[in-house]
């Protein structure tokens, strides 16, 4: 089973600043995943053309078995809450899980969210910026592979130092009682082993993420809890979208 996590940016590239639906969707067919775990989705959005980008990388890939969840709604600059079961129908902006084999369960796990302006200090910065942080979500899925069942639990932490660990840990304690094997993955925010010591989980790839033209760090994570290895190297690729590069992985079910 092929797995990747792809914060797609809503579907543009850095090269020219454009969203193109045809590039896009090729980009998610080139990954030949099984499972795609999306972070940064746009659906209904006039910046991404009004498609729904789930759906775009679902006909891509060949996923009949896809969930999205808005944490935001409206359009930029005019945000609006909207994590939970309940997803609105107007413009909005989340995370997404496809999957090419069938889907026994979905369960959408919300995670604390800073609710108050708080300093970041960005490199290059002199001195932090307020800032504040929109609602955050995990979705699981149990997918019934060809080779067993695996949980996959996919998310976008915030960018926000500290409270990323503190989603983090939330979210650990919150698919403890989902089948195993399981695999967390999305964009953490959080580089190097950092997110392997806070869960105590196995990295399955290694592999720099961003920037996407020259990575240096690993924000973008595949971890493991039970008898699930990754069969060869994780790889980043380049998909010619995103400020990020995908992160992608062959998985082997078993110890």
């Amino acid at each position: 089973m092929r797995l990747a996590t792809f914060n797609i940016l809503h579907g543009r590239s850095t090269v020219d600043g454009e969203v193109d639906l045809d590039r896009f969707g090729a980009a998610v067919r080139a990954l030949d995943a099984d499972v795609l775990a999306l972070q940064e989705v746009d659906r209904d959005q006039p910046r991404s053309h009004g498609a729904d980008l789930t759906v775009v990388a679902a006909d891509a890939m060949g996923a009949p078995h896809h969930r999205f969840v808005a944490v935001l709604h409206g359009e930029p600059g005019l945000w609006t809450a909207a994590t939970g079961d309940h997803q609105p129908a107007t413009a909005s902006y989340g995370i997404a899980l496809l999957s090419r084999h069938p889907v026994r369960e979905w369960r959408v796990l919300t995670l604390p969210t800073l609710r108050r302006r708080t300093p970041v200090r960005w490199p290059g910065q002199r001195w932090p910026t307020l800032v504040r942080d929109e609602p955050r979500a995990a979705l699981a899925a149990v997918v019934e592979g060809p080779s067993g069942t695996l949980t996959v639990v996919a998310t976008h932490l915030t960018f926000i130092p500290g409270w990323n660990v503190r989603q983090l840990r939330h979210l650990v304690s919150q698919v403890r009682p989902l089948p195993r094997p399981l695999v967390l993955t999305g964009d953490l925010n959080l580089e190097a082993e950092r997110p392997q010591r806070v869960t105590g989980m196995r990295p399955l790839a290694t592999a720099d993420t961003y920037p996407v033209a020259q990575p240096v760090k690993q924000l973008d994570h595949v971890l493991a809890d039970g008898p699930v290895r990754a069969d060869g190297r994780g790889r980043a690729v380049d998909t010619g979208l995103s400020d990020h590069r995908a992160l992608v992985v062959d998985l082997r079910l078993g110890s």
